[in-house]
């Protein structure tokens, strides 16, 4: 069954690589193609949840009923689908057209563990950045830079 999975997790991935790489002109060809790209995106969700609950069931010595995985893999589906709304809300809110790391952490509000958690993860993510990506020092006023007389 585990090599099924991966055969079909790399025809999944595959598939969506060919979606995201097409080019369609028209307004109603986008929307079908976004429609594809989000039914592939879902169903490797779903596969890779499969996966975990499975591998999980394993590790525990038990077995998963597959209603009970085929469950789980759509309310994170769900989960992850409300949560990337509510992201897009605050940016939209803050005035901003990109999703920021704070924004993310926002839509987690309401589970102090997961907000725990992305805090833990942002830091580290800030710890891995170049140097070079330091925010920039104010340009000193005029004031400061009129000559000096000695």
């Amino acid at each position: 069954m585990d090599m099924d999975m991966d055969m079909d997790m790399e025809t999944l991935a595959d598939d969506t690589d060919a979606a995201l790489a097409g080019d369609s002109g028209g307004e109603a060809e986008r929307y079908e193609a976004a429609e594809a790209e989000a039914e592939l995106l879902r169903d490797r969700l779903r596969l890779a949840v499969i996966s975990i609950a499975t591998a999980e069931g394993k590790k525990a010595g038990m077995t998963v009923a597959d209603p009970v995985v085929a469950c789980i893999a759509d309310l994170a589906y769900k989960s992850a689908e409300q949560m990337a709304k509510d992201a897009e809300l605050f940016a939209q809110h803050a005035g901003r057209k990109t999703i920021k790391m704070d924004d993310v952490i926002l839509t987690a509000h309401r589970n102090e563990h997961l907000m725990g958690l992305l805090r833990t993860f942002s830091q580290e993510l800030k710890g891995k950045e170049p140097a070079s990506s330091e925010r920039k020092r104010k340009k000193s006023s005029k004031k400061d830079e009129r000559p000096i007389d000695v």
